[in-house]
């Protein structure tokens, strides 16, 4: 069997990390310095440290992921979603280091990752299509011409990626160049590159899926379909399978759409082909995601489709385990727990999880990559855990599913949970699907939902969790051993690393902590620690009370922090620079 390096972390890594024990791989995993730690890298079978504390430097890191899989003598590497996962530089640099790709080849990446060629093989097969421009933007200027002809709401996405990064909606001709502008900075942040395009958005839209896999000879099998219109941010929050109120036909529309796309490029692997579906039945192809979605679960339970274990026979040259698409049995609902907050717009808030009290009963699945003790990192993803539920019908999996978050207990960081409840026992969501029920869309939670929320407490700030490295001597053999910088604090200096740890450690912490107990009134302060990406206005400008100043970017979305009062903007910080919690980024004199 083989030795499978999962290159990713968090509860998708400790996903794969119990796929390879049930079915004989030995897996192995990597880790950023502040998971050294973390639960992937202690339920692995062995562990090796990517040395760094920023994606960029570890899970990004496509050199230093690969001398690990050398080190470990992998056979084959597993990406996870998110990070490389839907790189083709990555699965090409993998397989020319002579290791197995449990994914699509480098080229499918490539041809379904660029959107604009994705929807011109959604074209050529007939799959639905709303209008749009099928090919990058130059300028703004281009999406003005657009939207003067197809008319207003237009979205503007990214040309690479997804995960609702680097798209942006429009429904005023005022906003249209700084949604240009901020999905073009966002596109190249999470995804290198600054290419976007622009289609007409439908308004008050669903978002349905299909899941598709591939034996990369031209056999494609959609396995089953998925709601996921409950979004924030245009990032989903609850999704369900299989999507509820879809008529036979429009169900086999996107089934066969959807195999149509993965058959024309010979898809190798787990994938999602996902479309819109408007109110009034008018459907448009989206995009594909070239991996494992974090919503796969809810079509592993009603399917009863090991989507990993797929992956692995496929990738590993045994073919697909099933003929044609499974009848779905009962109905399957996944929260996503996120650590942010509903009522300060759905803050990330980062911290340690002091308590974890974990729902069960019948139907019920929690895939997690935390426990209590642990820490959600500042640094990555809010995503710490998923409760799926499943239910013999819609009724009861809601049911069910309202039960077990409500059991749900966590201290420390503020979750999503209030409001994945809050939407559950909605009629717009109980009543989805259902003729006459002004169902749930994809900008929902933001137009209806979000005024209901109160505030919740803000952990503390994150200790820094940086490793101090040294090389000791251990029966005549150089080695190098890392410990915490924090504990080589405590200890005291050891030929002066100590001391260093110290001041970077207390450095970010007293800038959250000074910071927020000596700001002024006319403090601009950084709500969220992460990187401080753009300056919405000049310095010296004029500015009024909750007139946007700034953006912020940290664990995967853009925040805009607003002017506390009104008068004169003094820029404290430099764009590029790392906040903390609290730190002043500007002042309003």
């Amino acid at each position: 069997m083989s030795r499978i390096l999962i290159a990713n972390r968090g509860e998708i890594a400790v996903r794969i990390i119990r796929a390879c024990a049930q079915h004989g791989h030995t897996s192995v995993a990597v880790y950023a310095d502040q998971d050294a730690d973390a639960m992937h890298a202690r339920l692995a079978d062995e562990a090796y440290a990517l040395p760094g504390t920023t994606a960029g430097d570890t899970y990004l890191n496509i050199d230093a992921i690969l001398a690990a899989a050398k080190s470990a003598g992998a056979d084959a590497v597993h990406p996870g979603y998110g990070f490389l996962s839907e790189n083709a530089d990555f699965a090409a640099a993998v397989e020319a280091a002579g290791l197995i790709w449990i994914g699509p080849t480098a080229d499918t990446i490539t041809a379904l990752g660029d959107k604009v060629t994705a929807r011109q093989l959604a074209q050529k097969v007939g799959a639905p299509l709303a209008p749009g421009i099928d090919r990058p933007l130059e300028n703004a200027a281009e999406v003005e011409s657009f939207a003067a002809e197809a008319g207003l709401p237009i979205i503007i996405k990214a040309a690479h990626g997804g995960g609702g990064r680097g798209m942006k909606i429009v429904h005023d001709l005022a906003e249209l160049a700084g949604a240009f502008e901020s999905a073009t900075r966002e596109a190249v942040e999470a995804f290198g590159r600054p290419e976007c395009f622009v289609e007409k958005f439908l308004e008050r839209p669903r978002h349905v899926e299909v899941q598709i896999v591939g034996d990369g000879q031209g056999r494609v099998v959609a396995v089953g379909d998925r709601d996921c219109s409950a979004q924030r941010r245009n990032q989903k929050l609850i999704e369900e399978a299989p999507a509820p109120g879809l008529t036979d036909e429009q169900r086999e529309r996107l089934h066969r759409s959807a195999e149509a796309i993965g058959a024309e490029v010979d898809y190798r692997g787990a994938g999602t082909v996902e479309f819109l579906l408007a109110a009034d039945g008018t459907m448009t192809f989206l995009e594909v995601n070239t991996r494992l979605q974090v919503e796969h679960p809810v079509t592993e339970v009603t399917s009863g489709v090991d989507l990993v274990a797929e992956q692995f026979r496929i990738a590993f040259g045994q073919g697909l385990s099933l003929e044609s698409t499974p009848q779905p049995v009962g109905h399957a609902i996944e929260l996503r727990i996120n650590a942010e907050d509903p009522g300060r717009g759905f803050l990330p808030t980062p911290g340690r999880i002091d308590v974890l009290d974990v729902p069960g009963g019948l139907g019920v699945r929690w895939d997690s990559g935390v426990r209590a003790g642990d820490t959600v990192q500042p640094t990555f993803d809010s995503l710490f855990a998923k409760l799926i539920v499943h239910g013999p019908d819609r009724e009861q999996a809601i049911a069910r599913t309202v039960t077990a978050a409500k059991e749900l207990h966590v201290e420390g960081p503020a979750t999503v949970v209030p409001c994945s409840l809050a939407i559950l026992t909605d009629e717009a969501f109980t009543g989805l699907g259902v003729d006459g029920v002004d169902g749930i869309h994809t900008q929902w939670i933001e137009a209806e939902l979000l005024p209901r929320f109160e505030t919740q407490d803000r952990p503390d700030p994150v200790a820094d969790g940086e490793m101090q490295r040294m090389s000791i001597e251990i029966d005549g053999k150089l080695t190098t051993i890392g410990l915490p910088a924090g504990l080589l604090a405590a200890l005291g200096s050891v030929g002066g690393t100590g001391q260093g740890g110290t001041g970077q450690g207390g450095e970010a912490g007293g800038a959250g902590n000074g910071g927020a107990a000596s700001a002024s009134a006319g403090d601009v302060t950084a709500p969220v620690p992460g990187s401080l990406v753009d300056f919405l206005v000049e310095d010296g400008a004029q500015v009024a009370a909750g007139d946007e100043v700034a953006v912020l970017s940290a664990m995967k979305m853009e925040t805009r922090v607003e002017a506390p009062v009104a008068g004169t903007l003094r820029q404290v910080a430099a764009v590029g620079d790392v906040v903390a919690v609290g730190q002043a980024i500007a002042r309003v004199d």
